[in-house]
């Protein structure tokens, strides 16, 4: 018997959700007031309309109830309507504040740049460029400077060396030839001497 009731049950269950099913699905094709588009309201009110001739006479409450929901779905419309405004305009400002700060990081990095590029020297702002090119031109100058100078160094040292060189052989010569007058004077002299002695 225990066995039997919850079978039962699960039968009848069974059974009736068909039915409910059906008659759940009957109650939304029909529509109604309460819930559904503006359209189905209308098709509803067309459908439970009675016919008079060729005009359909529709009950006063379903006609009150369908301006009540017109007038709801226009006042919710109308408010999200102006919230999107609002949204806009919130989206405006944003977009005009991005635009703020991208001009003025444009700027902060166009001076950034600038700053690398250029730098004080001697109480002047000068282009890393130019102070480049200048030293450059600088070391160029010193360095031919260098090659001038060192060629006149090398040119003077070889005409010092050639000069030292021809006054050794000079003072050679002058000391063989100081030598051979030395010589000279005394044999003129051993002769004088012996001449005299001879007389």
């Amino acid at each position: 018997m225990k066995r039997v009731l919850p079978l039962f049950l699960i039968l009848i269950t069974f059974i009736s959700l068909p039915s409910f099913t059906f008659a759940q699905a009957n109650s939304e094709d029909k529509g109604s007031l309460q819930s559904g588009t503006i359209d189905s309201q209308f098709d509803y009110i067309y459908s439970e309309s009675n016919d008079y001739q060729e005009y359909k006479v529709v009950k006063r409450t379903n006609l009150d109830k369908l301006k009540s929901n017109i007038l709801d779905s226009m006042r919710t419309m109308r408010k999200e309507v102006g919230d999107l405004k609002l949204l806009i305009v919130s989206e405006k400002d944003s977009i005009n504040t991005l635009i703020t700060t991208l001009a003025t990081a444009e700027v902060e990095k166009q001076d950034a740049i600038a700053q690398k590029d250029n730098f004080s020297f001697l109480g002047m702002g000068i282009h890393k460029a130019v102070y480049s090119s200048f030293m450059w031109i600088l070391v160029a100058v010193l360095a031919g400077a260098l090659a001038v100078f060192s060629f006149q160094y090398f040119s003077s040292f070889r005409k010092i060396k050639k000069a030292q060189k021809d006054l050794a052989e000079v003072q050679e010569e002058f000391d063989n030839h100081r030598k051979n007058m030395v010589d000279r004077e005394r044999k003129l002299k051993r002769e004088l001497v012996d001449a005299q002695l001879g007389r």
